[in-house]
């Protein structure tokens, strides 16, 4: 029989201590009120670990890297979806991609979660570029902190309910069918087409961390990711977004996220769209 995790094991100082930790570490902000979401995602990995209490877990998590790591991952929220917030996609068709010349084009999904966003920009250069695409040099770099779920990324594999977003005319081009794992067994699902996987280069980053890669690239994709950072830490990853850059690169942030009370060299395009 499993050990079982209390209520009470997960103590105010406990709090403080996660908090803190995953803050200095990724730059995302657990508040106060975020209790109870650090314990239910907490609580399965110390059962599968068979630590009983949350002094114990913690004692592991400062001696281990990997549990240190493992911890980070499991309280980093990953929500996403195909084609999110659509008009950056429609921008990014008919204003972006047309004025860029014939040289190399580079775009980083910053935070990609799963994988749909990247997988959706690369439908949007097949798309709009058709043929063409071969003579180009372009490529999609797609990165995130946890390493769960850029597994899942890699693999290109969806079940039927997340590519309901996707034109069934863009299903039948880029995606062919495959089963997906599951609890109960193995579902029908989508896998991405070699003409996406082909685009798309999936590697872990933290944000907050040293960037290994130059650029510049034409756009950077980072939506719905810093709203999990305090001022100071947007103020940060704003600057170094602009920096890498190429001139008239484009910056685009989720419609929930501004950068009008930041202090930026960009200049407004459209709602969550700035161009260096």
């Amino acid at each position: 029989m499993s050990t079982l995790v209390a209520d009470s094991d997960l103590s105010a100082a406990h709090f403080r201590e996660i908090s803190r930790t995953v803050y200095d570490i990724a730059g995302i902000q657990l508040r106060e009120g975020k209790e109870g979401l650090v314990r239910a995602r907490l609580a399965k990995r110390l059962r599968q670990l068979a630590i009983p209490t949350f002094d114990a877990y913690l004692d592991q998590v400062r001696a281990d890297p990997r549990e240190l790591a493992e911890m980070i991952d499991l309280l980093t929220t990953n929500k996403t979806s195909f084609f999110r917030e659509s008009a950056h996609f429609d921008y990014l068709r008919d204003q972006l991609l047309p004025s860029l010349g014939a040289g190399p084009v580079r775009i980083w999904s910053a935070g990609c979660s799963s994988g749909e966003e990247p997988y959706t920009l690369a439908m949007v250069l097949r798309e709009t570029w058709g043929a063409d695409l071969g003579r180009r040099d372009v490529k999609v770099l797609a990165t995130d902190i946890s390493r769960r779920v850029l597994a899942t990324a890699a693999a290109g594999v969806y079940p039927d309910a997340l590519l309901e977003d996707v034109p069934a005319e863009l299903r039948r081009r880029y995606w062919t069918r495959a089963e997906t794992p599951g609890a109960r067994g193995a579902a029908p699902g989508w896998r991405a087409a070699d003409a996406l996987r082909a685009l798309v280069t999936f590697a872990p980053l933290n944000l907050m961390g040293a960037w290994p890669m130059r650029g510049p690239f034409q756009a950077i994709f980072c939506r719905n990711v810093m709203i999990y950072f305090d001022k100071a830490t947007q103020q940060q990853l704003v600057s170094r977004y602009y920096d890498l850059l190429a001139p008239g690169g484009h910056l685009f942030v989720g419609h929930s996220e501004s950068l009008s009370a930041l202090s930026h060299r960009f200049a407004y395009v459209q709602p969550a769209v700035y161009r260096r």
